[in-house]
């Protein structure tokens, strides 16, 4: 497993943290344990628009910095993660 994800799982807390990591074959996550888990990956995700966006504009590309910036903005309406 990807050890970003592991780390999101960390951060997710709960039961989630220890089944994740270990791979547990058969579990029940808590809904709370999820819907952490899965805001913190939409936040990530929008993170990664903000650092590519940041990467475009060192460069002068403005119009792909623009793209990465409404990509964040899709995300995060999509989602109703600020």
């Amino acid at each position: 497993m990807n050890e970003r994800i592991k780390e999101l799982a960390k951060q997710a807390d709960g039961v989630f943290i220890h089944k994740l990591i270990t791979g547990a074959k058969q579990y029940t996550f808590l809904e709370s344990d999820l819907e952490r888990f899965a805001e913190l990956i939409v936040r990530e995700c929008m993170r990664m628009c903000d650092v590519a966006a940041v990467g475009y504009e060192t460069h002068g590309h403005t119009k792909e910095a623009n793209g990465c910036y409404s990509a964040k903005e899709y995300i995060e309406e999509h989602f109703g993660v600020k």
